[in-house]
């Protein structure tokens, strides 16, 4: 079994936004990483945002050159999942869909080295059957990390009912390599953190929808009301709202209950492609900085 003194390589799947920020705390923190997508085109365009975002680090006066120049010789991108069959760990960063993801682990299962470990960053979807799928079950775990990677501290470490104590030391341990703070929590839908975040975004999408208040008043009435860093609709916008979605399904279809209920206006905005800020417009409109104003 490997163990976190060998991890050295590790593996990404997955090159959005999600994929970008594993992929960059770990080559931070010393670790080799080959970052693979459906295509390889698609690995590489990832590499190169990792590479501006280090790059506006290194302007801004928060990293030294040296120690990018470092990280950007640790990336590589793969277009594989034969890439990976050398890595010690693999985290699975894909779209929150859960066929995809069982599909992936499936090949991983197949073309990575028996003793390496595969860690799903899902959200919500169970990670026992994510590990059934694998033909390992012992060695799959969740390791859902918070957005932005680079930013948040917390990691949720996620054991399916097959998970070997080996294999939760382990993907703990790394997570503190990446200077993470870890939490436990049981493979129930959604976690710790999204069984409670998805209500309050879907319950302030509700609020928008029945026209309790604008998009800016209900993020305001949080912000300041409840002391939250930021609104409700506007963090929405930054997860995306197709991943808002995705989650709350999972949560009303395993849990059973309709207080997980999508608001009809979530499914709107998703079905015309108001997905958020990935794609300049969600709640809030966004210009090519990542800017957001209100919509009249």
């Amino acid at each position: 079994m490997v163990n976190d003194r060998v991890v050295s390589k590790i593996g990404v799947v997955g090159a959005g936004q999600m994929g970008q920020g594993i992929a960059q705390v770990a080559a931070q923190a010393g670790l080799d990483v080959v970052m693979v997508d459906a295509a390889l085109d698609f690995a590489q365009a990832g590499v190169g945002k990792i590479k501006k975002t280090l790059d506006r680090l290194v302007e801004k006066g928060k990293l030294d050159g040296g120690a990018r120049d470092q990280t950007i010789a640790r990336l590589r991108p793969g277009g594989r999942h034969q890439d990976l069959a050398d890595c010690h760990v693999v985290i699975e960063a894909a779209p929150e869909k859960e066929e995809l993801k069982l599909s992936i682990f499936k090949s991983l299962g197949e073309v990575c080295n028996d003793e390496a470990i595969l860690a799903s960053n899902t959200s919500s979807i169970s990670i026992t059957k994510i590990a059934a799928a694998s033909g390992r079950p012992d060695r799959v775990i969740g390791m859902h990390f918070m957005n932005p990677v680079p930013l948040m501290k917390l990691v949720e470490i996620v054991r399916g009912l097959p998970t070997s104590d080996a294999t939760y030391q382990t993907t703990v341990d790394l997570a503190k390599r990446f200077g993470k703070t870890t939490i436990g929590a049981r493979d129930i839908p959604g976690f710790i953190v999204n069984r409670m975040l998805i209500p309050l975004l879907n319950e302030a999408c509700y609020g928008l929808y029945e026209g309790l208040g604008t998009a800016a008043d209900i993020d305001t009435g949080v912000r300041l009301g409840l002391n939250h860093p930021m609104g409700p609709l506007e963090l929405a916008d930054l997860i995306g709202l197709d991943t808002c979605l995705a989650i709350a399904e999972v949560l009303h279809r395993e849990l059973g209950d309709d207080k997980y209920r999508p608001c009809p206006l979530l499914r709107q905005y998703v079905a015309a492609g108001w997905l958020g800020k990935k794609v300049g417009r969600g709640f809030y409109e966004y210009d090519p900085q990542g800017q957001k104003k209100a919509i009249a």
